[in-house]
C-alpha cells in the first residue's frame, strides 16, 4: 500500500516538473512570437514610412511634368496664335481683288475698298478705308490717272504703311488713243483728281490719329478746302476771262491741239482687260504673297497654276472667235476700257469716249458719227458697259438695226452679281458669247 502511495505521488512530481517545462516553453515562445512580430512591425512601417517618401516623391515630380506641360501647351497655344493670324490684303477695285481670291482661298483675308456698284472712277477714299488701308500686309491698286490720290496717302504713312503693288508695274503698258469720231476733254476730270489728291495729303495725318472720324466730317473739309480753292481762284478766273476775250481763232485752235496731244501721252490703267496681262498679274501677287506668307506659299502656288490654266483657255477661247468671225471692229456707244484687249486680239475698234473718261453725254457729232458707222459697216451689235445709263448705246441702237448688249470691263460688280459669286471668269465668258455675236 505504501508502496503504491509512493508511486503515485512520485507520478505526480513528474507530472508537475513536465507541466511546469511546458509553461517556460510557451512563456519562452510567446516571447520569441512577440519579438518576430515587433520585427515584422517595425519593417512593415519603416517600409511604409520609405514608399508613403518615394510616393511624395513621385507626386512632386508628376506635378513639375504636369507643369511643364502645361507650360510647353501654353506656349504651343500661343504659337498657333500667332501662325493662324491670317495675311491681310486690301485691293482698290475688282479685278486685283477676285485674283487674289483665286490664289489665296480661305488662308488670307482679302478685301475690297470700292463698293458694289459705285463708279471705280469716281471713288474717292474714306477715313476708314485709308485706316484699313495701314492696317494690311499688301495693298494691291491699278496706278494710272485715277490713282494718284494714293502715292501721297502712302507717302504719309512713313514707316507704317503697308507694302504695295500696282498693276500697271506688272505689265507692259500702252496709252489712250483718240480714234476717228470719239469724243475727248479730260481737262476738267484732272483738275478734281489734283484737288482731290491735295485734299487727301494734307488732311492724312489728322485722320489717322482720329480713331473715331466719320465719313461725313471728312468729306466736309474736303468740300470746305474746295470752296476756299474757288475763293482764292476767282481773281485768277477773271483773268483769264479777260485773257480768252483777246485769244484769236488760232490759239484756240491751238490750244485744243496742245490738250488732244496731252491725252493721247495719257497711260490706258485698264491693264486686266486682256487674260494674257491677267495671267502675269496673277503670277507676279502669287510670288509676293508666298514669301510673305511661306507657311501657305505651297497653297498659293497650287491656286494660282490651277488658275492660270482657266485664264489659258480663256485666252484661247476669244482667240477662236476672233478667228471664225466674219469681221473685226467692234463699237462702243460708251467709254472704250478695252484697249489691251483690243491689241491682243487684233479688233478694230469706235467709241464715244476714251476708257478713262468720265463723260456721260456724248455731243450730237459723236453719236451722229457712230450710228453711221454702224450703218456703213452694218455691226450686228452696239455694246454699252457696266453701271453705265446706257443713253448714247440707246440713241444709236433706236436710229439703226442694230442690238444693244453689254460687254464687262470688270472695272466692278453690281450688287446682284457679286450676290450671284460672278468672278473675273465668268464676266469674260459672257464677254465671249456677246463678242461672237458682234463678228458674226
Amino acid at each position: 500500500m505504501k508502496k503504491t502511495i509512493k508511486i503515485i505521488i512520485s507520478l505526480m512530481l513528474v507530472l508537475t516538473v513536465i507541466s511546469s517545462c511546458r509553461n517556460n516553453n510557451d512563456t519562452a515562445a510567446d516571447n520569441d512570437k512577440t519579438r518576430v512580430e515587433d520585427s515584422i512591425g517595425e519593417k512593415i512601417e519603416n517600409n511604409v514610412t520609405e514608399n508613403n517618401e518615394e510616393n511624395t516623391e513621385a507626386e512632386i515630380d508628376n506635378t513639375e511634368d504636369i507643369d511643364l506641360k502645361v507650360n510647353n501647351n501654353d506656349k504651343a497655344e500661343n504659337n498657333n496664335v500667332k501662325s493662324e493670324e491670317k495675311l491681310s490684303i486690301v485691293t482698290t477695285i475688282f479685278p486685283q481683288y477676285d485674283f487674289t481670291k483665286q490664289i489665296v482661298g480661305d488662308k488670307a483675308d482679302v478685301k475690297m475698298l470700292l463698293k458694289p456698284g459705285a463708279e471705280s472712277h469716281s471713288y474717292e477714299p474714306t477715313p476708314q478705308d485709308i485706316k484699313t488701308i495701314q492696317s494690311s500686309d499688301l495693298f494691291i491698286y491699278t496706278g494710272g490717272e485715277n490713282d494718284t490720290w494714293i502715292e501721297g496717302i502712302i507717302e504719309s504713312m512713313g514707316d507704317n504703311a503697308p507694302d504695295t503693288m500696282k498693276l500697271i508695274d506688272m505689265v507692259n503698258t500702252v496709252e489712250e488713243e483718240i480714234v476717228e469720231g470719239m469724243q475727248h476733254g479730260h481737262a476738267e476730270d484732272h483738275d478734281h483728281t489734283d484737288d482731290s489728291e491735295h485734299i487727301h495729303a494734307e488732311d492724312l495725318d489728322h485722320v489717322l490719329d482720329d480713331e473715331h472720324a466719320e465719313d461725313h466730317d471728312y468729306t466736309d473739309d474736303g468740300k470746305h478746302m474746295h470752296e476756299e480753292d474757288h475763293d482764292h481762284t476767282d481773281d485768277d478766273e477773271h483773268m483769264h476771262e479777260d485773257d480768252h476775250k483777246h485769244a484769236d481763232d488760232n490759239n484756240e485752235d491751238e490750244d485744243e491741239d496742245k490738250h488732244e496731244h496731252e491725252h493721247v501721252h495719257e497711260l490706258d490703267e485698264h491693264v486686266w482687260t486682256s487674260p494674257i496681262n491677267a495671267i502675269k498679274i496673277v503670277e507676279q501677287i502669287t510670288d509676293v504673297l508666298s514669301e510673305k506668307d511661306p507657311d501657305n506659299a505651297e497653297i498659293y502656288s497650287t491656286n494660282s497654276e490651277a488658275y492660270i490654266e482657266q485664264l489659258n483657255y480663256l485666252d484661247q477661247q476669244f482667240k477662236d472667235v476672233v478667228e471664225h468671225g466674219k469681221r473685226k471692229v467692234i463699237l462702243f456707244g460708251d467709254r472704250f476700257p478695252f484697249r489691251y484687249f483690243a491689241e491682243e486680239y487684233d479688233l478694230d475698234y469706235y467709241a464715244a469716249f476714251t476708257g478713262c473718261s468720265t463723260d456721260t453725254e456724248a455731243s450730237a457729232a459723236t453719236v451722229a458719227f457712230l450710228i453711221d458707222k454702224v450703218n456703213e459697216l452694218q455691226l450686228p451689235v452696239v455694246f454699252s458697259i457696266e453701271l453705265s445709263n446706257e443713253k448714247i448705246a440707246d440713241s444709236i441702237v433706236e436710229a439703226t438695226a442694230a442690238e444693244k448688249l453689254t460687254f464687262h470691263s470688270i472695272h466692278n460688280l453690281s450688287v446682284e452679281e457679286l450676290e450671284a459669286n460672278e468672278t473675273y471668269i465668268s464676266l469674260m465668258e459672257k464677254n465671249i458669247e456677246v463678242l461672237e455675236k458682234a463678228l458674226n
